[in-house]
């Protein structure tokens, strides 16, 4: 009865929906962003280690701190949005708005995760043999050129990993949406972990959350 109820809910389709959303949306803000500081961070530029060790603070703090300042910080009536209520017309509730909170969680999860991936590239570029560079300057390659042509193919296997870890972790995201907008407003951002908590432990239906 339980599977044959979930095939026919439409709430568990919209959740499906939201998830692949979530997944989709949240690769394609990640992997530009952690591909292009990953590579710039195994460079040798001034200041570029105190940079990254700034950049990746984010990736030490729990998941529930995350969440907790970013609602205090979106917050509509004391947070920053309220300091430009005049640029934004008084709208100033991105957690209350169905569609702005989408991509405010989209953004809150990939602000959290993009340094871990960053890491990831940093350490894949570094191994990329300088002699390659050197004959692609010789024969007159810009930069942009050796980053198409010698980057990008060297980092095949690393976008690999981090699409399939981003995928995973796009379909198994909970707390950070949990603490951030509860899957609200509405079931805005109600993806299926959500929705197995909320018909589990919200409804008690336990047997059905199972399935």
């Amino acid at each position: 009865d339980n599977w044959e109820r979930l095939i026919e809910d439409p709430e568990i389709r919209d959740a499906l929906w939201k998830t692949g959303f979530f997944t989709l949306f949240g690769w394609l803000f990640q992997t530009p962003i952690a591909l292009g500081i990953g590579v710039w961070a195994a460079g040798r530029q001034r200041f570029r280690a105190v940079a990254s060790a700034i950049f990746f603070i984010p990736l030490l703090l729990s998941t529930a701190a995350i969440a907790l300042s970013w609602r205090a910080f979106l917050d509509s009536s004391f947070g920053l949005p309220n300091a430009f209520a005049d640029l934004l017309g008084g709208d100033t509730n991105f957690l209350g708005d169905p569609e702005r909170a989408v991509w405010v969680a989209i953004f809150v999860i990939s602000w959290q995760w993009i340094p871990f991936h960053t890491l990831l590239y940093q350490g894949a570029a570094r191994g990329i043999p300088a002699v390659l560079y050197e004959a692609a300057a010789i024969d007159g390659a810009s930069g942009w050129r050796q980053f198409i042509s010698i980057t990008l193919p060297q980092l095949r296997y690393t976008i690999a990993t981090s699409t399939i870890l981003m995928l995973v972790g796009g379909v198994t995201t909970f707390d950070t949406l949990l603490i951030l907008t509860e899957g609200g407003p509405g079931t805005a951002t109600r993806i299926l972990p959500l929705e197995m908590y909320y018909k589990g432990f919200a409804g008690f239906e336990m047997g059905y959350a199972s399935a």
